[in-house]
C-alpha cells in the first residue's frame, strides 16, 4: 500500500494551495481517508477527513478554509487550503485506515490517533509566510 502525497510549496499569506494524494494497494473509497498535520514543535492534528459515504469533517483551526474531496476512480484524495496563515506551516500526511467501528467517526481526530498504525504517506511540506 502506497499513499503517495503531492501539490505542498511555499505561499505568502492568504494564498491556496491544493495537495493530492495518489492511493496505491487499497480502494480508498473502502477507507476513512484524510490530512494528518504537524509542524515543528507542535502536536499532531487531523485538519480533514472523509468517510466512505463522503461525510467530512474538520476541526475549527481549517473550518471554511479547507476542503477535502475525494475521486473514486482515480483513487485519489485531494486537500484544497484557501486563505492560508502561517499557522497552517507543517509537514501534511495523507492518512487512511479502515472504518472504524461505532460509535467512533471517521474524522481527523481518528486519523491522528491511528497515525502510527494505519496507512499514511511521506508527507509534503507547506510553509505559509507573512
Amino acid at each position: 500500500v502506497q499513499l503517495q502525497e503531492s501539490g505542498g510549496g511555499s505561499v505568502q499569506a492568504g494564498g491556496s494551495l491544493r495537495l493530492a494524494c495518489k492511493v496505491v494497494g487499497i480502494t480508498a473509497s473502502d477507507y476513512c481517508l484524510g490530512w494528518v498535520r504537524q509542524g515543528e514543535g507542535k502536536e499532531r492534528e487531523g485538519v480533514a477527513s472523509i468517510s466512505n459515504w463522503g461525510t467530512t469533517v474538520y476541526p475549527q483551526s481549517v473550518k471554511g478554509r479547507f476542503t477535502i474531496s475525494r475521486d473514486d476512480a482515480d483513487n485519489s484524495v485531494y486537500l484544497q487550503m484557501d486563505n492560508l496563515k502561517p499557522e497552517d506551516t507543517a509537514m501534511y500526511f495523507c492518512a487512511a485506515n479502515r472504518r472504524p467501528a461505532l460509535p467512533t467517526v471517521c474524522s481527523g481526530a481518528y486519523l491522528r490517533a491511528q497515525f502510527d498504525s494505519g496507512y499514511r504517506g511521506q508527507g509534503t511540506q507547506v510553509t505559509v509566510f507573512s
